[in-house]
């Protein structure tokens, strides 16, 4: 039983295609991994504490010299968490977004926005903390930069979607997002300036990312591969014809698409009918593989 059990906790967690569990066990693996080490030193079973100097080695810093020392840690750094609840917090936050994330868009542009917006974090903060460096060194850690951009892109494509909160009852997403931002924004400007400039500028990044799939142009595309067209082409004779695959124009056309998403913005995701919540599902789900 317990086999079948972890079975299926794997097969729901993992294997969905969704990359949220993978990135938000990483941080926890790595969090604790972290503070075992740093417990082994407390119980004088090893010599001396390794929380600073794996924290400092996998960290991004502010300036491009001190960085090219350490160029893992343009990877490393999305995963690094010191405070239990700031990880428990930015993960938790990572799921419920996501989740809205994809009712409306797919794994792929997902990615793109998510992994996209990490390197323009990256590459800012270390150009801004070399151009203007801060008064101490300072590291960058944490995966609430890439997080600002999928809340940012998915607010700006349904700012009216509802969340029911435990303690304010029915808020819109708009509310919630612009309180995050500003709390977040806030937090960088005190303590780490690039981090604040670069914040900003992700947010832009994930508003634009949207604003450019509502006129047309898709930039996760950047990410699907390009499909070979067959060197011959198959005959089937007989009534052994495969029904399962999609002609194009058995998917809503982008008018449809942009009038749902228009009155999503203005009523909420509720108030559309049923066949306009298949139309949006069957659009967010048809994939790359289109027959011509």
């Amino acid at each position: 039983m317990n086999n079948i059990g972890l079975k299926d906790f794997w097969r729901q967690t993992y294997k969905t295609g969704s990359p949220i569990p993978v990135v938000i066990s990483i941080q926890v693996c790595l969090f604790v991994l972290i503070y075992f080490l740093d417990l082994l030193f407390e119980l004088k079973l090893i010599s001396q504490s390794f929380l600073q100097p794996i924290v400092q080695q996998l960290s991004l810093p502010s300036n491009f010299s001190s960085f090219l020392a350490q160029p893992w840690s343009l990877i490393s750094s999305n995963f690094v968490y010191v405070q239990l609840l700031t990880l428990i917090f930015d993960s938790l936050w990572l799921y419920w977004v996501g989740q809205i994330f994809f009712t409306f868009l797919n794994n792929r542009q997902f990615f793109f926005v998510y992994i996209a917006s990490w390197l323009l974090s990256s590459s800012l903060y270390v150009g801004f903390g070399t151009l203007i460096p801060p008064p101490t060194s300072l590291h960058l850690m944490g995966g609430a930069h890439p997080l600002a951009a999928v809340l940012a892109a998915i607010v700006t494509l349904v700012p009216n979607y509802e969340l029911r909160l435990l303690l304010f009852g029915t808020v819109k997403l708009k509310i919630v997002a612009i309180v995050y931002f500003a709390l977040e924004f806030l937090f960088f400007t005190l303590g780490n300036r690039p981090a604040a400039i670069s914040y900003f500028a992700v947010v832009l990044f994930g508003m634009a990312f949207t604003y450019a799939l509502r006129s047309g142009m898709d930039w996760s595309t950047l990410f699907q591969k390009k499909q070979k067209r067959p060197a011959k082409m198959k005959v089937v004779v007989g009534n052994n014809i495969p029904t399962n695959r999609k002609h194009r124009y058995d998917l809503p056309n982008q008018d449809e698409i942009d009038a749902i998403l228009d009155k999503i913005s203005v009523s909420g995701y509720e108030s559309l009918t049923h066949h306009e919540k298949e139309t949006l599902f069957r659009a967010s789900n048809s994939g790359d593989k289109v027959d011509g």
